[in-house]
Parts: structure tokens; C-alpha cells; sequence
């Protein structure tokens, strides 16, 4: 793909368009960036795209510069609905999203993840399991480092094995995975996509340009994901597969894989140290492609055997005077919390907050009645969720994740969970579900040097 010389607007001056910038000046290209965050809220990576003859537009988009690009760039979490979008698309300028751009650079097979949870676990567990069956792996997208990021390294792995959300999906057109992994479909992203089958519409692009040679991978269980995939071209291999099917059957005490290309495998859960049901499905999912991929079943019981799950996802920070505390900030959507309750017996005092994503909070009353103990609320959606929750559920709202910790702590007693598991976005009052997580690690840490 020529774009020595093309005027190029990168739309979003985040982590991606930082890297989609970077890459287009190191071609030749004529780079604008725009943003409609000042230079003050953007911090340092202004200047240093200033520094590199870069022309910015901050504070709010220019609707001209727009119409007069040859390329308009989206990173992830721009609207590709934008009216100054819109109205690029109209004079026939094209649209492309930094996946979408990037994946033409790329020649070596490609393994994609998305669903509405697990993607980050599995992606990263799948890089391994490749890696420890001796291959050269490049593992990112939504996760860490910016497909483009990789293809301006130069330096080609033998595979790469991409984290994809909805919104990269979004504007795809011939990005084609070898491997296209569904883990799951449930509401979330309500606050951005019109209705619950427009995000649906968008996961299943993920298998849009694939062909039969292709491999298809979703979990039968999961209903939405059956739904998209009929009419599909890629074989299709199911976690929770049935007999005669191709794919992994979780039993008691391992799971079972059959694939044209294994033949019959097992694992056995021993090599597992993820808790939960949904834990397990993503583990078959991530050994269903690392085979998909040419990997081996020794890489993925050594990768299992090593892994010990990711940051703010049920993490356990201490346990104080007998109670449990448990990070689990990533959980920004109702099924995400959900999943969470499920994996403890003992009683939970469950954290819940932050800015609603339209989620269905009404969903959650059997399994916080047969769950917890108390629930807390915090942040902008404390009057959605107690709205929905009605009379049923009984909470109390505080103001802050300290504050919610603090009531957490007298509220407990040995043997409980306290567990941060949001079902928001953390956008009311942190950067992200990281900052929010580390904020409560913090103060979960510091609690326990007062009592030690």
C-alpha cells in the first residue's frame, strides 16, 4: 500500500494514533492528527509529534480537514459515525480503522480474540502457548501494542495473535484471520451502538473474509454466538463441542480437544490454576487455536502451568483478618460481573460502580441474592443500578472506591469476599479500569499495613 506523499488524517491521539502517526511520517506520508482533547489533556504526545513535523488539530475536529484527506485513519475508540466522518466518506475519501490499515501491511497468518469478556486472558494465554511450542509470536492489538506498532517494527513473526474489540471490527473490509476466535456475546457497549444487534453484527465480522482453509472458533454454549455463525464459510470448531463435532468437551477433571489437525488430546485441569467455568472455556478456546496455529499441546501445558491470570481481573491484593479482597475492576459489564459472583462459594460484599454503559443491571438479583451479603455502590450510576435493583436488593451508595472499601471492611467478617467487580466503565472518576484497580489495590494494601 503506497501513501508516500497522501495527505492522511489520523483521527484520535491515543496509543494507537500515537503509533499510526509515528508510521505514516516514517513512510513520507503528510500527517494531520486531530482530537477533540486539548493539548493539556494529551500530555506529552503532542510535542513530540509537533517535534516530528506532524500538524495537529486540538480541541475540537476540523470538518475540512476531513474532506480534503486521501485517507482518514480511525483508532478504536473514535465513532466511525462521526458527522465530519460521515461527511469524508461522502466525498468519497476513505475510511479506514488502524486494524483494518495495518492488517494490509501483513503477510503472516493471523490468530484474532474478541467477545465481550475473556479477550485479554486468552489472547495473552494463546501468545504463550505458541511461544512455548518454540515459535516467533507477536501478541497484541487491543492488548498492549497497536497492530501497526508491529508492522513498523519490521520485523515479521511467524504468527501474530491480535486482541480485537467491536469497535476495531467496526470498520474492517479485508482483514482476514487464519484463526477467528468468539469467546462470548452479552450486552455491553450499549452506550455507543444503537441497540444490543448492531454489537452483535459487529462480532460477527470478525469471520466475514474468511474461507473454508480458515478456522472458525466459538463456544456452542453461548447462544448469540451460535446465531452468528451459521452461514459462515471457515470450519468451525466449538468449545462445549458436541459429539461427531470438531473442538474441546470440558469434563470433570480435563478437557478433551478432537481436531483434524490433533487428532483426540486431553489436558488435564491440574495444569489450570484460573478459577471459574468461564475460566475454563477460555482455556479451551486458547488451546483450540494454538493448534489452529500449529502449536502443541507440551507449549500450551507449559503455558498453562506458568500462568497465573492478568491484572485486575479477580485478583486477589489481601486477605485481612480473614476476609478476602478481590480486584476485579476489568469487569465493566453486567455479564462480566456475573461470571465473577459465580466463582465464590463464601459470602461476597460486591463493589459495584462507575459510568453506566446501558447495561441490564435487573439481570444480576437472582445471582446477588444467592451471593452476597451487601452491596455497595459508587460513582455516576449508583441511580440506575439501585433503580433497577428496586426493592429486591438492598445497597448502600458512597462516593468513592475508598469510601466503598472503608464500609466494605466493618460490613465483614472472616471468610468474606470483598469484591470489586464494577459492571461500568471507570470514566467518572479514573483514566481507565487500570488507574481504578490500582487505586483500589492501593487502598486494599494500605488497610492491611494498618491492621498487620
Amino acid at each position: 500500500m503506497n501513501i508516500e506523499g497522501k495527505r492522511i488524517l489520523v483521527v484520535g491521539l491515543g496509543r494507537t494514533g500515537l503509533a499510526l502517526a509515528r508510521f505514516l511520517k516514517a513512510k513520507a506520508a503528510r500527517v494531520t492528527v486531530t482530537d477533540t482533547a486539548t493539548e493539556k489533556e494529551l500530555k506529552g504526545n503532542v510535542q513530540m509529534l509537533i517535534d516530528m513535523g506532524i500538524h495537529m488539530e486540538l480541541g475540537q475536529h476540523q470538518p475540512e480537514s476531513f474532506t480534503a484527506a486521501d485517507l482518514i485513519l480511525l483508532s478504536p475508540g473514535v465513532p466511525h459515525t462521526l458527522e465530519p466522518i460521515r461527511k469524508g466518506r461522502e466525498k468519497g475519501i476513505p475510511v479506514l480503522g488502524e486494524l483494518e490499515f495495518a492488517s494490509r501491511f501483513i503477510d503472516q497468518p493471523m490468530a484474532a480474540v474478541t467477545g465481550t469478556n475473556g479477550k485479554t486472558t486468552t489472547t495473552a494465554l494463546l501468545g504463550e502457548m505458541l511461544n512455548r511450542s518454540g515459535m516467533d509470536v507477536f501478541v497484541g492489538g487491543n492488548i498492549g501494542n497497536p497492530l501497526i506498532g508491529y508492522v513498523a517494527e519490521g520485523q515479521p513473526a511467524q504468527v501474530a495473535v491480535i486482541e480485537i474489540s467491536s469497535f476495531q471490527l467496526d470498520t474492517i473490509d479485508t482483514f482476514k484471520p487464519r484463526v477467528a476466535v468468539l469467546l462470548n456475546i452479552s450486552e455491553d457497549h450499549l452506550d455507543r451502538y444503537p441497540d444490543f444487534n448492531a454489537y452483535i453484527e459487529s462480532k460477527g465480522k470478525i469471520f466475514q473474509n474468511q474461507t473454508p482453509e480458515d478456522i472458525a472458533i466459538i463456544n456452542r454454549k453461548d447462544s448469540v454466538s451460535r446465531r452468528i455463525v451459521k452461514g459462515i464459510r471457515s470450519s468451525i470448531w466449538y468449545v462445549n463441542a458436541q459429539p461427531e463435532e470438531d473442538g474441546a468437551v470440558i469434563e470433570e477433571d480435563r478437557i478433551v480437544f478432537h481436531t483434524p489437525v490433533t487428532g483426540t488430546l486431553s489436558l488435564n485441569l491440574s495444569d489450570v490454576r484460573l478459577s471459574g467455568r468461564h475460566n475454563l472455556e477460555n482455556v479451551a478456546a486458547a488451546c483450540l487455536a494454538a493448534f489452529a496455529m500449529g502449536g502443541t499441546i507440551d507449549g500450551c501445558r507449559s503455558a498453562l502451568n506458568a500462568f497465573i491470570g492478568l491484572p485486575h481481573r479477580q485478583e486477589d491484593v489481601a486477605i485481612i483478618n480473614g476476609v478476602r479482597y478481590v480486584n476485579d475492576s476489568k469487569a465493566t459489564n453486567v455479564d462480566a460481573v456475573q461470571k465473577a459472583l459465580e466463582t465464590y462459594e463464601n459470602p461476597v460484599i460486591l463493589i459495584l460502580g462507575g459510568r453506566d454503559k446501558g447495561g441490564d443491571f435487573k439481570r444480576l438479583i437472582p445471582t446477588i441474592q444467592n451471593k452476597t451479603k451487601q452491596v455497595i455502590l459508587t460513582g455516576e450510576a449508583v441511580y440506575n443500578i439501585a433503580g433497577a435493583f428496586g426493592q429486591e436488593i438492598r445497597t448502600e451508595s458512597v462516593s468513592t472506591i475508598a469510601a466503598a472499601v472503608s464500609l466494605a471492611r466493618n460490613l465483614a467478617a472472616p471468610g468474606d469476599v470483598v469484591l470489586l467487580s464494577p459492571g461500568c466503565t471507570s470514566f467518572d472518576q479514573y483514566e481507565n479500569y487500570e488507574e481504578r484497580g490500582e487505586d483500589f489495590r492501593r487502598i486494599v494494601n494500605a488497610l492491611h499495613k494498618e491492621t498487620a
